[in-house]
């Protein structure tokens, strides 16, 4: 397969599970505003919700004051914002629509329709008037978009691109949800600490689409160890760590060429870690440290399936004008450097799809 093709595919398929992954945030944050709870604990949630998308600088810049209103419309429309719903859907339809004829014709109608649909819900502010409603909407055409994927989609070297990109980004955002909720879990925000842990750990785990789940396998009281473990170690939760790197592992095979037995190695290690891994060795190393390491990793792994498959990344070629309108970047702002490293793949195919 052309290296440019997989990089379309690819990038379609981060693009449209990063749009979701932004509906689960939001969703969960706009439904535990409405618990009891200080001014101060619901506008430190609205910052850790930005956080986990590194936005916060970005965010601070253009808004004077932090509120529900401004962080939607920030999250959903805003054009300056390479990752708010708009930006990811517009530039997984882009994707989609240069590698058209690679696509079966109900997985490019999907994406296309949600495009399209989208605009008439950005028109009339159905995020503002109703936002659970338009961020499950989200959801839906996210589903529907995976669903008709799966259902339609010649099990070949493109149908494997697809699932390498929606699996990476997938682990990537559940370790960002993981830190940074967790780094905000307990610091004393809650005026009832005990009712406090309930609600935040429940919404940590509707946050992706594991609050069932967790009732299903432990038939217990929500603690953030079993939290953890659930969305780290549990091979049977789709958006655990170890299921999505699971998902990285066996289409990095299929795909395999001359280059990329170090990207290979480096995945079947990171996932060889995390199948032998205990719950409490992660917690007495520190579950920050733990998911620092892994997010880095994951970078690392971006990176060299971008150098062995995707598009050359080639900094000192002249810009060109092109007749489409170019991929946004996404966020480059970080406080961490292995939150930084780990946006360099989004950054490399979009300037040069862009050149």
């Amino acid at each position: 397969m052309l290296s440019r093709t997989a990089d379309h595919l690819f990038w379609m398929a981060r693009y449209t599970e990063r749009a979701e992954n932004t509906a689960r945030m939001l969703d969960v944050r706009v439904q535990y505003s409405l618990m009891p709870q200080s001014a101060q604990a619901e506008q430190q949630g609205w910052r850790t919700m930005l956080g986990v998308s590194e936005l916060q600088s970005q965010f601070d810049a253009k808004y004077a004051s932090l509120t529900q209103k401004e962080v939607l419309d920030f999250m959903v429309r805003d054009p300056d914002n390479p990752s708010s719903i708009a930006s990811c859907l517009r530039a997984a339809r882009e994707n989609a629509r240069a590698v058209r004829g690679t696509l079966t014709t109900e997985v490019w109608e999907i994406v296309n329709t949600t495009w399209l649909a989208l605009q008439q819900h950005l028109k009339s502010r159905t995020f503002e008037h109703n936002p659970g409603q338009f961020l499950e909407w989200v959801k839906y055409r996210s589903h529907m978009s995976r669903g008709v994927t799966l259902g339609t989609m010649f099990q070949d070297e493109a149908f494997n691109f697809i699932r390498l990109g929606t699996f990476l980004e997938r682990a990537d955002n559940t370790a960002r949800i993981l830190d940074v909720k967790f780094r905000f879990f307990g610091s004393g925000t809650f005026q009832d600490e005990a009712q406090g842990e309930f609600y935040y750990l429940g919404a940590l785990l509707r946050s992706v689409s594991a609050f069932e789940t967790y009732r299903k396998v432990y038939r217990d009281a929500i603690t953030p160890n079993r939290v953890a473990e659930l969305l780290i170690l549990d091979p049977k939760m789709p958006r655990s760590l170890v299921a999505c790197l699971c998902g990285v592992v066996s289409n990095l095979q299929e795909v395999r060429n001359d280059l990329s037995h170090e990207t290979e190695r480096l995945a079947e290690e990171l996932y060889a870690r995390l199948q032998s891994a205990q719950i409490e060795d992660i917690l007495s190393e520190g579950l920050h440290q733990f998911l620092t390491r892994f997010l880095a990793s994951i970078a690392e792994l971006g990176n060299g399936i971008g150098r062995d498959f995707l598009l050359p990344v080639a900094p000192e070629l002249p810009e060109e004008s092109t007749d489409t309108a170019p991929v946004e970047t996404a966020p480059a702002v970080s406080q961490a450097q292995t939150q930084t490293q780990s946006q360099t793949q989004t950054q490399t195919q979009t300037q040069v799809q862009a050149g």
